[in-house]
């Protein structure tokens, strides 16, 4: 979540806007010119509408900064031809007003894009409209090919009215160079090609141990960081950092001068990674990016296929043959935070034999009792909390002193105004098309209705049997446990961002409750940390986040020694 938990919004268009009060409802006109596609495009067209100068209007929208956002506003189009407007009036969804009519009069800057979709023929028989990833990690403001407006200031009245044209073209990402240290590797997987129609690629970013070169006889283990789309290895620079960069100010951290924090830290990484002592590892991250998301939660699931198996059984092993990795399970370790802490997880879960431990920080909620607050299987309602005569909200996001920032209801009404059918890109709609089956449409079913909050126990129920890797554990120990016992190690701060705390909590009861064998694994708290503490008891969150490649090395090491079988290659890579 943390991590992708970062959300860039925008919108362009050609617009013609009147906003006011009920009496008139606001209309927008937008169209794109035929010079940027000749042909008719589907997508979803989101509006900007802010206060706010700089930066772009576009730039503005944060969902995990709600109290930063500006007023958005979405709709679908379907074969919208050039030079052809389609009207945004009241029927566009807002947030936080949910009417264009209900936009306050005043002084605006205004910009819309069209977030684009494709058209899919999936294996299974289904056709859906979706965003493909262009190389961005599914940041609709980002994307390569949406169009966009400029910025324009306007005076918004009740009988305002305002053309802006999708007369400007998102440019392409350019892929990162390999160097001495870091290596790029992208393939086809078969699995994914066949189940979406289409060639789909899965790429790793590949940290080289020092000696690599020089000792061709070598094999290594491999460690797997699962995070949210990294476009390269994480916190790693060979060089000392920037004399000339100007500091700025962390929010999240409370500190100043964090750019240099992290420019330092990514350069004492380097010199730790290639000192005389440091055990010799290969490392890897991954970006498998979706139509539905920056990561698709290295699973197989219903609404996005195996990516489960594409990464482990694909993937993985492609890496080990070309750069010399001992590809035994007793060799394979796993660890993120945010979504990466929960797909590292379910990958020691899924796929046991497979891992030798995963290392588990501020998981996404591995324990549907707390799907961040809300107890998915008690609980009727995902937006409030209903009293004997009264309700009251529920919170979704909170500051470290326990401020409340979002609540679920509005995380529902951002993401729907960026897409419908679970296609904003954003959290919820990720973890409903992993989670949930398909519904009647092809599309994820919803868990709850987003109008209403109401809870659907049909599709509670399959999350439950497919995808709490609590119950998922506890249901199928008799076979699981042998494979498990003593592979988990879980961190969460005791005031995570996002209610992840309360998950781990329930989780903890259910396997410390494990016999034959015990589970034997670990479960800290970070006293009042936020997302996404991961287990460092020492150093502040702002730091131990930067420290994922080391941190573990200790206990990995510890448990090769304790587990690596007879005969097995424990000196080739100590060097």
């Amino acid at each position: 979540m943390a991590a992708k938990l970062l959300r860039r919004m925008a919108l362009g268009g050609l617009a013609a806007i009147g906003l006011g009060c009920a009496a008139q409802a606001a209309t927008v006109s937008v169209s794109f010119p035929a010079a940027r596609s000749a042909a008719a495009l589907d997508g979803r067209l989101i509006l900007i509408v802010t206060p706010k100068a700089a930066p772009e209007p576009r730039m503005q929208v944060e969902l995990e900064a709600p109290l930063r956002t500006p007023y958005i506003f979405g709709q679908t189009v379907d074969g919208l031809a050039p030079g052809k407007a389609v009207v945004l009036g009241d029927k566009a969804y807002g947030w936080p007003k949910q009417k264009l009519s209900q936009l306050p009069a005043g002084d605006y800057w205004v910009q819309a894009v069209l977030n684009r979709y494709e058209t899919f023929h999936r294996a299974d028989g289904t056709v859906v409209k979706l965003p493909p990833d262009k190389g961005e990690g599914q940041h609709w403001n980002l994307k390569p090919g949406n169009l966009y407006s400029k910025p324009v200031k306007v005076h918004i009245t009740a009988k305002s009215a305002l053309k802006l044209s999708l007369d400007q073209e998102i440019g392409p990402i350019q892929p990162k160079a390999d160097t001495p240290y870091i290596k790029h590797v992208r393939i086809q997987s078969a699995l994914l090609t066949k189940y979406w129609g289409r060639p789909i690629y899965l790429t790793a970013h590949v940290l080289l141990p020092e000696g690599f070169d020089s000792h061709p006889n070598a094999h290594y283990p491999l460690m797997v960081f699962h995070g949210h789309f990294p476009d390269d290895i994480s916190n790693f620079r060979t060089t000392p950092p920037d004399p000339d960069l100007k500091p700025d100010y962390s929010e999240r951290f409370h500190l100043a001068g964090y750019n240099r924090i992290q420019q330092q830290e990514a350069y004492n990484f380097y010199k730790t990674w290639t000192g005389k002592d440091f055990p010799r590892f290969l490392v890897i991250e991954i970006a498998h990016p979706t139509p539905y998301y920056d990561d698709s939660y290295a699973v197989n699931s219903a609404n996005q296929g195996p990516y489960g198996d594409a990464i482990n059984k694909e993937l993985i092993p492609a890496i080990e043959k070309q750069f010399r990795g001992l590809a035994a399970g007793w060799a394979r370790f796993t660890y993120g935070g945010s979504t990466g802490g929960w797909e590292a997880m379910a990958t020691q879960v899924f796929y046991p034999d497979m891992y030798n431990g995963a290392f588990v920080a501020c998981p996404d909620p591995i324990d549907f009792h707390a799907y961040t607050n809300i107890n998915l299987y008690a609980d009727k309602n995902a937006f409030y909390e209903q009293g004997l005569v009264n309700s009251e909200e529920r919170a979704a996001q909170r500051d470290y002193l326990g401020h409340i920032t979002a609540t679920q209801r509005d995380e529902t009404d951002m993401e729907a105004v960026l897409g419908d059918h679970d296609r904003s890109g954003e959290q919820n709609d990720i973890w409903e098309a992993v989670f949930g089956p398909q519904g009647k449409d092809g599309y994820p079913a919803p868990v709850w209705n987003k109008q209403t909050g109401e809870i659907d126990p049909t599709v509670v129920a399959y999350w439950k049997e497919h995808f709490d890797l609590t119950h998922i554990i506890e249901r199928d120990w008799a076979t699981l446990g042998p494979k498990l016992a003593g592979k988990l190690h879980i961190y969460v701060g005791s005031a995570d961002t996002y209610f992840l705390t309360d998950a781990v909590y329930f989780a903890q009861d259910t396997l410390e409750s494990l016999k034959a064998p015990a589970w034997g694994g670990e479960v800290a708290y970070g006293d009042r940390a936020e997302h996404c503490w991961n287990g460092d008891p020492k150093l502040p969150n702002a730091y131990s986040r930067l420290h994922y490649n080391t941190m573990y090395v200790p206990k990995i090491l510890e448990r090769i020694a304790k587990t690596a079988p007879p005969g097995a290659d424990l000196t080739s890579w100590r060097y």
